[in-house]
């Protein structure tokens, strides 16, 4: 559920705007009936990870009712040095708490670009 007192009503009701267009709805249920095919990649992903140990900043409402914050801690199996943050916010992380994601990853690049 969307907190309309701290969230700005502008995104998700441009979403909702377009997702009430005529079959709109056929091509979510497409996108969710696909998902599988990026699940089938995670193998990939994975490898990539544990060779070539990208830094990595994984920044996570933690209560997001569709990423949950084991899905962030993973990134941690493959990469010990990622950097994972959580919020006290849900799936709008990025709407409700810019200013401290927009710092992490400030210093995240600070630290991690040359």
């Amino acid at each position: 559920m969307t907190n309309t007192a701290v969230v700005s009503p502008d995104g998700y009701s441009l979403d909702n705007h377009y997702l009430a267009r005529k079959g709109a709805d056929d091509v979510q249920l497409d996108l969710f009936g696909d998902y599988k095919s990026n699940v089938a990649l995670y193998p990939k992903f994975q490898e990539y990870f544990r060779t070539h140990q990208p830094a990595l900043l994984a920044v996570w409402g933690k209560n997001d009712p569709f990423f949950l914050p084991p899905g962030a801690e993973a990134f941690k199996r493959d990469i010990p040095k990622a950097e994972v943050q959580f919020f006290d916010t849900g799936h709008f992380a990025l709407e409700t708490h810019h200013d401290e994601i927009g710092a992490a990853i400030t210093s995240f690049l600070a630290k991690n670009v040359k």
